[in-house]
């Protein structure tokens, strides 16, 4: 089992800055990818980003590739976002997963633990 935790959202102007953060609980942190998705009310949750067990094999979205970057802490147990130069259209309840699937990695079906999600605003 692992439970996971975000942190770090709130209101960010368009053009700033905001690191989201995930706690996992659990010592098997590091057998897991993990991955950010966001959802919005009546759409479906859409991948953002992943990282592989070691932090490396990431991949992006096209609509943030090169404005966030996903790294991970393996001996924190911990898991991040940077959102650079968000947009009005990054709005949304950001989730953190951790996945052991190899396949679909980014589809929900891919990850087996999630967290409740925090929600991030941006102002235009």
């Amino acid at each position: 089992q692992v439970q996971l935790v975000e942190s770090g959202g709130g209101l960010v102007q368009a053009g700033g800055s905001l690191r989201l953060s995930c706690a996992a609980s659990g010592r098997t942190f590091n057998s897991y990818a993990m991955g950010w998705f966001r959802q919005n009310p009546g759409k479906e949750r859409g991948f953002v980003a992943r990282t592989g067990r070691s932090g490396g094999m990431t991949i992006y979205s096209d609509s943030v590739k090169g404005r966030f970057t996903i790294s991970r802490d393996n001996a924190n147990n911990t898991v991040y976002l940077q959102m650079n130069s968000p947009k009005p259209e990054d709005a949304a309840v950001y989730y953190c997963a951790a996945g052991s699937r190899a396949m679909h990695v980014t589809t929900p079906w891919a990850y087996e633990y999630w967290g409740r999600g925090t929600q991030v605003t941006v102002s235009s």
